[in-house]
């Protein structure tokens, strides 16, 4: 059976009240109340189209609300420390709030000159200054520094300046000496007969005693030499 699809036919008669008029529907057979929406006083169906921005906005509101908390926690939450290890790469070290940071000062290590062993070699001390007792107090302080002296003499005459002399293979010993009586290095020179003694008997290195090493020995002894 093919349903009837004619428009319901209108039923006049005296108006229903308000703003309704009766349709009489083919198929259902029975009279329905209709609103007339261009009847005066008729009730408009409520508009839905300005509803759905505003229930938008208060969503949007709501988001941008809890973004900018999360976004605040992360700037006040506490930074990351960078440290620096000498010699080595960064490191990075949290900070806990709460927590007792001990910082200790960096190790130093000293380092000691390594100390060397005099020379075991002869050694004659001839005085040359003309002051009283100064190859006596010269070789007096070499021989507490551990160097292997022998006893003073007098030279055979008077010099200006102080020289430390040495025999073929004595280099070293000779600079050590002059080294520890102050004598520049260039006063160490080899052993010839120039040198103003008459012998150097078994010594290897000879000490020759001027003012200028004299003068600053401070005590001066009677000795001979």
């Amino acid at each position: 059976m093919v349903p009837d699809l004619r428009e319901p036919v209108p039923v006049y008669g005296h108006p229903t009240a308000g703003s309704e008029c009766l349709l009489l529907h083919p198929v259902v057979g029975r009279m329905a109340g209709v609103s007339d929406p261009s009847a005066p006083g008729a009730q408009q169906p409520p508009d839905r189209g300005h509803r759905m921005p505003i229930d938008r906005a208060v969503i949007l509101l709501g988001l941008f609300i809890l973004a900018t908390v999360l976004l605040l926690g992360q700037i006040h939450s506490t930074p990351a420390a960078s440290t620096a290890t000498p010699g080595g790469s960064p490191t990075t070290a949290t900070t806990v709030p709460g927590a007792t940071t001990t910082t200790r000062p960096p190790t130093t290590t000293t380092t000691s000159p390594v100390k060397v062993k005099p020379t075991t070699a002869p050694v004659l001390v001839a005085n040359a200054s003309g002051v009283p007792g100064a190859a006596a107090t010269i070789t007096n302080q070499l021989q507490v520094a551990g160097y292997n002296v022998q006893a003073p003499i007098n030279a055979t005459a008077n010099v200006s300046t102080s020289a430390v002399y040495y025999v073929v293979g004595k280099k070293a010993g000779a600079i050590q000496v002059a080294a520890t009586l102050h004598i520049p290095a260039s006063a160490v020179l080899p052993y010839t007969t120039a040198a103003p003694v008459s012998t150097i008997g078994t010594a290897e290195i000879l000490v020759v005693v001027a003012p200028d090493v004299a003068s600053s020995l401070g005590t001066t002894t009677t000795a001979a030499s």
